[in-house]
């Protein structure tokens, strides 16, 4: 005896995380986005890490953090006064953000074609916290190509493949692309997420700011599945 038609099962829902390896405040939000999560466990969902350059104005080579801060800041000692509030939020997220060992400030592109390639092995999450790991805790030097291809060793790519590709102009257009992209689209801040493609929301929010954004994506989108379904069931009828 034919029943009525069972509602298909939920595809995790996605959120696309629009961030720069290099933002303090993305490396905190990453974090409190994991834990955000974890206090959502019945809620599936899968997420997307997007591309945005902080400083497109960093030439490729990476330049002189000192340099950086005064251009960008007006005084290492003016940063240096915001960062202490930097430095308390990540480590009560259990984040290490040692200022004084970074000596050089990167251009992102090459980071960003790393994460990218990161995705064909379902590792793009693992290096984008890799990466910034290198540069806020550790004090690496992200426009030094040998680091980066020790950071996608670290995360289970082929060394020597990355080597080449990050010689070459390989997915160079695909980035910068996408993180034009998220400039056109009204972004200029980071970090951004937006939850089922419909819910942005902006900044290292609280975990369960970020938490009840997700239950509410989350229920528009089933209200909106179960919309579909019931259109579709009707018109089947019909």
């Amino acid at each position: 005896m034919p029943g009525s038609p069972l509602r298909s099962e939920a595809a995790p829902l996605p959120i696309l995380v629009v961030s720069d390896v290099v933002c303090p405040w993305c490396f905190i939000g990453k974090r409190r986005l994991e834990k955000a999560l974890a206090l959502k466990p019945d809620i599936p969902a899968q997420v997307h890490w997007r591309p945005y350059f902080l400083n497109p104005w960093v030439p490729r080579e990476g330049m002189d953090r000192k340099t950086y801060l005064e251009t960008k800041f007006g005084s290492v000692e003016r940063y240096a006064a915001m960062a202490r509030r930097i430095s308390a939020a990540a480590a009560e997220e259990g984040l290490a953000y040692n200022l004084d060992k970074i000596a050089r400030q990167p251009n992102t592109l090459d980071c960003h074609r790393l994460i990218l390639w990161a995705r064909n092995i379902g590792e793009a999450a693992r290096m984008k916290q890799r990466l910034m790991e290198l540069y806020f805790s550790e004090g690496a030097d992200l426009s030094d190509r040998e680091v980066l291809v020790r950071a996608a060793l670290e995360c289970g790519m082929d060394g020597e493949v990355t080597r080449s590709l990050l010689a070459s102009d390989a997915d160079v257009a695909r980035v910068e692309q996408e993180a034009n992209a998220a400039k056109e689209a009204g972004i200029e801040g980071v970090p951004c997420f937006i939850f089922a493609n419909a819910l942005a929301i902006s900044g290292a929010q609280a975990p369960e700011y970020l938490a009840d954004a997700l239950q509410r994506a989350a229920n528009e989108s089933r209200e909106r599945r179960g919309e579909r379904e019931d259109t579709g069931a009707a018109e089947r009828a019909n």
